[in-house]
């Protein structure tokens, strides 16, 4: 069984439908999470509001800090012992999928948990999910939840 789970999260639906899996397989186990949100510099802001630079980092970091602190507090509060952490790509060349793969491999995860669809619409349809990405790069199992919707 799976004890040191690492587990993607953006904020969306379907990333909290892979938390609360995650939370399964760590109650059932007697694991510990490793809850991951990538904040992404590099990228244009293609959707919402534009900010001066200065602002629009500090209102993403604020949002990427927001995200992982929901989590975290989801998963301590059903009882599973877990840890956040922000990764950020503040280098052109680096991606989202490769940061979780990366981080995965770092922390000794004995597998990944993420949701095959979160809130990066059009960014899906021109780079491929972030969990296609991760599928492809991690050197440990992943395990893929889909949305409610999913067959949409």
């Amino acid at each position: 069984m799976y004890k040191r789970i690492l587990v993607a999260v953006d904020g969306s639906l379907t990333s909290n439908l892979a938390l609360d899996e995650a939370i399964k397989i760590a109650k059932e186990s007697g694991g510990e999470l490793h809850l991951v949100h990538v904040l992404n510099t590099i990228t244009l802001n293609t959707e919402g509001d534009f900010y001066s630079l200065p602002e629009w980092l500090n209102a993403i970091r604020r949002s990427a800090e927001s995200v992982l602190h929901n989590a975290t507090d989801r998963a301590k509060q059903a009882g599973v012992s877990c840890q956040g952490k922000l990764l950020e790509i503040d280098t052109i060349g680096y991606r989202i999928p490769e940061m979780i793969a990366e981080e995965a491999k770092t922390w000794s995860a004995d597998v990944i948990v993420i949701g095959t669809h979160g809130r990066h619409g059009m960014h899906r349809l021109l780079m491929g999910s972030v969990a296609e990405g991760v599928v492809r790069t991690a050197a440990v199992p992943v395990l893929l939840i889909r949305g409610n919707n999913a067959g949409a």
